[in-house]
């Protein structure tokens, strides 16, 4: 007997059933402090097509590095109109976009703070299980001492830093797998 993962077994692409209520592009709204910035690109397969049933996931913390979450229990201020979270479809083609605020420095392992990043969940047909990201940004001098980004191959870290597009526009792209796969973390 071969045992063969089903579609019930997958992770979509339901997605679009029950949960729409959850989408939003807009993770800080006007009013909240910080650099502004519009973060786009595309869902890709191995191919280089668009992904049209991908779900793609934001969490991050303000600009003064605290997070929307009663777990970050640092004495950092909320303020209202920040969501800390996104989530967006794919469209047609694969592509995604969200509007936010550079997140502040954070505390990471062993109390040493993490380079500005966007923390990123990829939900989409065929896997069993999501896929978990980051975005860090470019130019970032905080980039280099970063204690994840550091454990990744130096020559694999370009996957997870956006390129600038325009001002206050970044791209960044996920590429499923092939040679400029982006790096994927365990959980």
């Amino acid at each position: 007997m071969s045992l063969y993962a089903s579609g019930s077994q997958t992770v979509g692409p339901y997605l679009h059933i029950g949960f729409t209520w959850l989408n939003t592009e807009r993770i800080a709204g006007p009013g909240v402090k910080g650099e502004r910035v519009v973060i786009q690109g595309r869902l890709l397969d191995g191919d280089g097509v668009g992904v049209s049933d991908g779900l793609v996931e934001i969490w991050q913390a303000n600009a003064a590095g605290k997070y929307a979450h009663p777990d970050d229990r640092q004495k950092k201020a909320l303020e209202k109109g920040f969501r800390g979270f996104g989530r967006i479809p794919t469209d047609a083609k694969g592509h995604f976009r969200f509007s936010t605020v550079k997140p502040g420095r954070v505390p990471g392992p062993a109390g040493k703070l993490q380079a500005s990043h966007l923390s990123v969940t990829v939900f989409m047909r065929g896997l069993l299980k999501q896929l978990s990201t980051r975005i860090y940004f470019p130019g970032d001098p905080a980039n280099a001492q970063d204690p994840v980004l550091k454990r990744v191959p130096a020559a694999r870290r370009a996957t997870l830093v956006a390129r600038r597009k325009a001002r206050g526009v970044l791209e960044w792209n996920i590429v499923l797998q092939g040679r400029d796969e982006t790096v994927f973390f365990d959980f």
